[in-house]
């Protein structure tokens, strides 16, 4: 279909990528694990994300990324956690490092790359859609993944898919 375009968002825990991802409208989420070239060959875990151009552009949903997560730390779990704009061309790589460069300003100094989408696997179905299943009562969704999406219905609101939809 003409519009969609596909690419992986590595953020931390991918259950909190997912859930973040999916409370947007235009986009289609499977949670799991991406790799790219070498040295970043290793999965780490991360979002793939389908999104519909017309509806929410990549410099929208590199916003909500960058303010859903540690973009700004280099902590000890990046390999596992990386943080990662996984990309499928060089013209999605290119706008996807313009919109990391135009959200610096605002955030500061970030570790989040732009890499190629090699692979990806997803979760084992039971993980998939986890805020979902789980709901906001399991203490995870309550401590980290709550959080996240309040932010993104208060600064994002215009993009978050209306109640129900999905």
């Amino acid at each position: 279909m003409a519009g969609l375009a596909t690419l992986a968002f590595g953020g931390g825990c991918h259950w909190c990528t997912e859930a973040v991802f999916a409370s947007l409208r235009g986009t289609t989420v499977t949670q799991g694990f991406a790799g790219s070239d070498p040295p970043d060959e290793a999965m780490s875990e991360a979002a793939l994300v389908e999104h519909d151009e017309a509806v929410i552009p990549l410099s929208a949903l590199v916003a909500v990324y960058l303010r859903t997560h540690a973009a700004g730390s280099d902590h000890a779990m990046r390999g596992k956690y990386r943080s990662a704009v996984y990309t499928t061309d060089e013209a999605q790589a290119e706008a996807a490092r313009a919109a990391l460069a135009a959200e610096a300003d605002a955030l500061g100094p970030l570790v989040t790359r732009v890499l190629p989408l090699r692979a990806f696997e997803p979760s084992r179905p039971e993980f998939r859609r986890y805020y979902e299943t789980r709901g906001p009562e399991a203490p995870f969704c309550r401590a980290y993944i709550d959080p996240k999406l309040a932010r993104v219905r208060r600064e994002f609101g215009r993009l978050v898919r209306e109640e129900g939809a999905g």
